[in-house]
């Protein structure tokens, strides 16, 4: 099965999920957002100049901003995807390789046709755009181009300055009938968000209302190392689930950490491929300060999802330490440790808390000329255990594998 990454013409990106649960509120409702400023930055498809957009998210995560870089080669159906479930201020686009003026205008119309006009759109590139073509794109409804030599201050200073300000969160209107939409369920995500801050979050409040959905959802809580291969795991998973049965539906929560006092890069999109599918949700979330590999708002936003029919739910974590733990029982049904061969010593292993809780423990990158070993050392640490933990050799990488097939397997209910 290939992932769905361009749109047809006129197609809607936040159409309702079958079997989604079903909203109260009657009524929009405005929250008050003074959450740090969340930017989608990418790079249009054709394109694999990517040297000045990480320049570009260097800078803008270093003054405080949250960056969801969703990569290069990106088409502009799944651009306005994601920034629509990211629930993001702004799409940030770096195009070097002509075709413009037609690429930020197709951004422009795919946002005014799934209502999210307020997600704003700037950008740039080197020789290629001129005066004429900014002039143009600028009427067509981009709110800035920035020329090559442009000091980053100052287009930090643009950001701050248009999408900065506090603004509401207005939740799209739905009735009981109607299904949670992509867009609905971003503003009820960043609505939870903004109340766990202020301490004041409840699933019941009239101005969130979401009922619990009868079907039923499985939630699966991968953690491990950083450079073990979660992400790449996460999406080889999502193609054989997606693949598995055509009317199911999953929800990705992942979590990148924040820079201390500043903001973050969210980048687990820019690696996915599968995930970009019109049934998966996928929301990034910043640390913000938060030990553990989750952030403050996790808990609730994973109730939120779990209310709204999806079939499986994945919350990844960022890379994690030797003495974390991330997941409780009452948050994950599941746990999922992915490792690699190269932890070190066999001492190492005593270490690590997470090998003592996981359910289930992948050893990723079983190609590597010390994955033997690693995996007759993990076996005999599990043992201690006494418990009826599993232990998989992995592949990730590898389009077809036989050890992520047997993952799926075990993940089914």
């Amino acid at each position: 099965m290939k992932a769905k990454t361009a749109l047809r013409p006129g197609r809607n990106l936040s159409r309702s999920r079958t079997g989604t649960a079903l909203p109260a509120a009657s009524r929009t409702t405005h929250h008050e957002s003074r959450l740090p400023i969340r930017l989608l930055t990418a790079v249009p498809i054709c394109d694999g100049h990517d040297s000045a957009i990480n320049t570009i998210n260097l800078e803008l995560i270093r003054q405080g901003i949250e960056v969801i870089y969703l990569g290069y080669h990106r088409s502009a159906g799944d651009i306005v995807r994601a920034a629509i479930q990211e629930d993001a201020r702004a799409i940030g686009l770096s195009s070097y390789n002509g075709g413009h003026v037609e690429f930020f205008a197709e951004v422009v119309r795919l946002l005014k046709a799934n209502g999210a006009r307020e997600i704003g759109v700037f950008g740039g590139g080197g020789g290629t755009i001129t005066p004429a073509d900014a002039r143009a794109m600028e009427k067509n409804g981009v709110d800035r181009i920035f020329f090559a030599g442009t000091p980053l201050a100052e287009m930090v200073e643009f950001v701050k300055k248009t999408y900065g300000p506090p603004r509401s969160v207005s939740i799209p209107n739905a009735s009981r009938e109607a299904a949670v939409t992509d867009r609905r369920l971003a503003k009820l995500l960043t609505a939870a968000e903004l109340n766990v801050q202020r301490s004041t979050f409840n699933l019941e409040r009239p101005s969130f209302g979401v009922q619990h959905s009868a079907k039923p959802c499985r939630v699966v809580g991968i953690t491990g190392p950083g450079g073990a291969g979660k992400t790449t795991l996460i999406d080889e998973l999502v193609l054989r689930f997606l693949g598995n049965d055509a009317q199911s539906h999953l929800a990705i929560l992942s979590h990148d950490p924040s820079l201390v006092g500043r903001g973050a890069l969210l980048g687990d999109r820019a690696t996915m491929i599968y995930s970009q599918d019109d049934r998966v949700f996928m929301r990034s979330l910043a640390t913000r300060g938060r030990a553990g590999g989750l952030s403050p708002a996790t808990e609730p936003c994973l109730e939120l999802l779990k209310r709204c029919g999806f079939d499986l739910v994945v919350v990844e974590t960022v890379g994690i330490g030797q003495e974390a733990m991330p997941f409780g029982r009452e948050l994950v049904d599941r746990t999922i440790l992915v490792m690699s061969p190269d932890y070190g010593s066999r001492l190492q292993l005593q270490k690590i808390v997470m090998l003592d809780v996981a359910d289930i423990v992948v050893l990723n990158k079983s190609d590597l000329a010390a994955a033997k070993t690693a995996a007759a050392e993990i076996e005999q640490r599990l043992a201690l255990n006494h418990r009826d933990q599993k232990l998989l050799c992995t592949v990730a990488k590898r389009h077809r594998d036989a050890g992520v097939d047997a993952l799926l397997q075990l993940l089914k209910p």
